[in-house]
């Protein structure tokens, strides 16, 4: 049984101190998003491994920064990027802490597939590294249940004294699937400062090779991640479904973000350096 509902009552939005910023309209996809659909599935040469994240600190781009790839191990991978003017990198370091505590928040990132958000340890504070999120979404017109297990940005290969020398952050995540030990891929938002605001550079490995059993696995536990490799490619969710939602949500929120961090992130902003 689905648990939650997508959007907010009537009752949340007289009462919920965040109805002010729930927006149910969702604006048009940014152009490079658009122009990606209609390009569809490109050569997976084009869009690197998660083995090639720590080149996400170097200056420029890669040779494809939005759209798919379907390689040949049965994976997908998905590069999504968004621009956002107005927007710091440290807005979105706080979000990601933030908007895990209850189902409210996580609707206002995108109203109109969001459902329920959770921390599996069951704490209410504003952190995010090392605990999981239990999410509850559509991706097109599926229902999904994920686990994202966020982790340190040198868990994925990150300088992390570089990126805050360069003032970027990197979220970077495991994808798994809730009350299992499997791990069906990786994440990572890339944000780096620009003139006028920031842009972000999502990454999304998901099956094949990225498929794995517990966090450290062994040799035994390896073997078995590649003989439920065929299995796990058929739980992924479609690439252009994955593109759009994450396109979405990220524009989205990024369109109120500031104002966001203005009314809740005191104990953020005043946290220790």
């Amino acid at each position: 049984m689905m648990q939650g509902r997508l959007g907010y009552s009537p009752q949340e939005l007289a009462q919920s101190p965040y109805a002010r910023f729930y927006d149910p309209a969702i604006g048009p996809l940014q152009p490079q998003v658009a122009e990606a659909l209609l390009i569809g599935p490109q050569a997976a040469e084009l869009l690197p491994p998660v083995g090639a994240a720590p080149s996400l600190l170097e200056p420029g781009y890669w040779p494809v920064e939005t759209g798919y790839a379907r390689p040949a191990d049965g994976s997908i991978r998905v590069f999504c990027f968004t621009t956002m003017p107005g927007v710091t990198p440290t807005m979105w370091d706080w979000w990601f802490g933030w908007h895990g505590c209850e189902a409210q928040r996580y609707k206002l990132w995108h109203p109109k597939a969001h459902i329920d958000a959770r921390w599996a340890d069951g704490r209410a504070d504003e952190s995010y590294l090392g605990r999981t999120s239990l999410i509850t979404e559509y991706l097109g017109p599926r229902v999904v249940k994920g686990a994202i297990g966020f982790v340190r940005p040198a868990v994925m290969g990150l300088d992390e004294a570089r990126l805050v020398a360069q003032g970027e952050v990197a979220i970077c995540a495991r994808v798994g699937v809730p009350g299992t030990a499997l791990k069906g891929g990786w994440l990572l938002h890339h944000l780096r400062p620009v003139d006028g605001g920031s842009e972000m550079r999502s990454r999304m490995w998901m099956g094949g090779a990225n498929t794995a059993i517990g966090e450290n696995p062994g040799a035994l536990a390896r073997g078995v991640a590649r003989a439920i490799r065929p299995v796990a490619g058929r739980m992924l969710p479609s690439p252009a479904d994955l593109l759009v939602h994450n396109a979405q949500e990220m524009a989205h929120l990024a369109g109120f973000l500031p104002q966001l961090f203005e009314a809740f992130g005191a104990a953020y902003r005043e946290r220790p350096a």
